[in-house]
């Protein structure tokens, strides 16, 4: 059974349907990537699963359970945790305390050592632990936002567009640091318009356009395919 099942998924903005019934599926420890252009529906995909947008109709099951009724919060608290488009800091709240509204929810002695491995990863938040989030550049808050995600301890990561509007050295840094957490167990389902990059650290690949799911299958392959290489790589 697969850590998240996603199947017929419908989401509408009022009278126009986002979602037309999309199906994909995340196994245990695999990395996955939801590919397609603007307002394809990838963000929309991500809300639903988390229960941020309701969904019209479909099934959305998380750890062999179906979610319908299951608030955001529990969700998270259950290990379905997202860094959101955007990256939403507490912007007055320093990076420690960032750090630490990531464990809000967890009553385990481990925080102080995981936030030693956020540091690990980002030794940049640590340089700057008592600055406040909304002093830092979008890089830096980019590694807070993940950071904060990873403090949750979560099972399935949830990735919105990492790298929007980062220099190329900071979309290097974190793509390096899903690179790396993906190998060191970490289940990730990314969303991500950078596509050449996205295949290349991806397991697996799904395609969105206009709400619809159009293509599926391995990373590697879809990287070769020509349809993927015109419409996404600009080939």
């Amino acid at each position: 059974m697969a850590l998240l099942e996603v199947e017929q998924l419908q989401v509408a903005y009022g009278g126009i349907k986002a979602l037309k019934g999309i199906s994909f599926a995340v196994e245990q420890g695999e990395l996955v990537s939801l590919l397609g252009a603007n307002g394809a529906g990838k963000t929309t995909s991500l809300k639903a699963i988390t229960a941020l947008h309701p969904k019209s109709s479909g099934l959305i099951r998380f750890q062999n359970r179906d979610t319908d009724g299951i608030g955001a919060w529990e969700l998270a608290s259950r290990g379905l945790v997202m860094v959101p488009e955007g990256r939403g800091s507490f912007t007055r709240m320093t990076i420690v305390e960032n750090l630490q509204m990531g464990a809000y929810l967890r009553r385990d002695p481990q925080i102080s050592d995981d936030m030693d491995k956020v540091f690990a990863l980002f030794p940049r938040l640590k340089e700057r632990r008592k600055q406040l989030a909304g002093t830092m550049s979008g890089g830096e808050q980019q590694m807070l936002a993940m950071g904060r995600a990873l403090m949750a301890r979560p099972r399935l990561l949830l990735l919105d567009e990492p790298s929007m509007g980062l220099s190329p050295i900071m979309v290097d840094t974190i793509f390096e640091v899903i690179r790396q957490i993906h190998q060191e167990g970490m289940t990730i389902l990314l969303v991500e318009q950078n596509a050449a990059r996205a295949l290349q650290l991806a397991d697996r690949a799904y395609v969105i356009e206009s709400g619809e799911m159009i293509m599926q299958g391995e990373a590697k392959a879809m990287l070769n395919d020509p349809r993927v290489r015109a419409a996404y790589l600009g080939e």
